[in-house]
């Protein structure tokens, strides 16, 4: 199961480049999906956002374990793939998230230390 995730968040796409934005978000999503068929990920969930006033209109989750997260970084065609993204799409960011079953270990670290301040 899942401990680690990397969320992939995104912004507008860069005035005059709408359309090789969108061939992009295209092969992003083969490529992951070309990761969790490779073992690469367990999954990932991917997420257009409404309009809310803010630069974030979508985002990917990529989810596994950590050395399959950290793994797939370091990637030659991962980090291509970024800088492809990086020159056709405003507001990219990319962070590492915790989830599913270190989730919980990390909240029981956080709950010993609040009680450590009583």
């Amino acid at each position: 199961m899942a401990e680690a995730a990397l969320f992939i968040g995104w912004g507008e796409p860069t005035r005059g480049r709408e359309k090789q934005a969108l061939e992009v978000f295209n092969q992003s999503v083969q490529y992951w999906g070309r990761l969790q068929q490779e073992g690469k990920i367990e999954r990932f969930d991917v997420a257009l956002l409404t309009p809310h006033g803010s630069d974030l209109g979508g985002f990917a989750l990529l989810r596994g374990t950590a050395q399959q997260i950290d793994s797939v970084q370091r990637e030659e065609e991962f980090q291509r793939l970024v800088a492809r993204v990086r020159l056709r799409v405003d507001s990219l960011g990319l962070v590492g998230a915790i989830v599913d079953e270190d989730l919980a270990k990390q909240i029981g670290y956080y709950q010993d230390e609040v009680g450590e301040l009583d």
